[in-house]
């Protein structure tokens, strides 16, 4: 595939990463009501995510609430909605970043080493990015985990893994590969642009001793 492609695929990617982050950061299905032992009220499912609780009963539209403090949250959420704003914004920089590197962009510098550089920095932008997004949703997963096979938690406070949580672990690895697809464009259009350099000239000791040897011909010949 030529760099071309693995640009137009990379920063493919990288957007619908940047839609997906911003999805998941605002969607309130991080966890989800865990219907277990004596919590066997099925009517009603509570669902949290990073700013707000939301409430849905049967025949009943949903009801969602801002949290009133920050304080009060458990650290994953406070950690999460930190690491998800970061990700937002890191996306939303590489996307910017690796359309100046791209091969059909044109500014002041069309110097291909120099878009080269440019994608490589949009590729390692990305990476961050689904590191980003990988951290809180994992965090999130493995405290939701731990509370549900503990005893000692109450099952009415146990919850399962949400609809948000798979979405994220799935965003994460859309983001890594288009940071990686754009960081091997690099290198293809690198190892193009030294295929195409232009031979070099012979040194000056070659061509001096080519003039001599020519002169020193022609003068036995009128010699003879």
């Amino acid at each position: 595939m030529s760099s071309g492609a693995l640009q137009i695929v990379g920063l493919v990617l990288g957007g619908i990463g940047l839609v997906l982050t911003c999805l998941i950061t605002g969607l309130p299905t991080w966890k989800v009501t865990a219907f277990i032992e004596n919590n066997i009220i099925v009517f009603e499912t509570q669902w949290e995510g990073l700013w707000m609780s939301c409430v849905r009963q049967i025949n009943i539209r949903m009801q969602c609430k801002i949290y009133d403090s920050l304080l009060a949250l458990p650290s994953d959420l406070q950690a999460g909605r930190a690491l998800m704003c970061v990700a937002v914004a890191l996306s939303a920089t590489a996307i910017a970043i690796a359309i100046l590197g791209m091969r059909c962009t044109r500014f002041n510098t069309d110097n291909e080493k120099t878009k080269g550089l440019i994608l490589l920095v949009a590729g390692l932008v990305f990476i961050l990015s689904g590191i980003a997004v990988l951290i809180p949703v994992s965090w999130t997963g493995h405290s939701i985990i731990r509370d549900f096979y503990n005893p000692l938690v109450p099952p009415s406070v146990k919850r399962e893994l949400g609809d948000a949580l798979f979405i994220g672990w799935t965003t994460s690895v859309i983001l890594i590969a288009g940071g990686v697809i754009l960081c091997l464009s690099c290198h293809t259009r690198e190892e193009g642009y030294q295929y195409k350099l232009p031979p070099r000239s012979p040194p000056y000791s070659a061509q001096k001793g080519i003039q001599r040897t020519t002169s020193s011909r022609y003068s036995k010949s009128q010699y003879v």
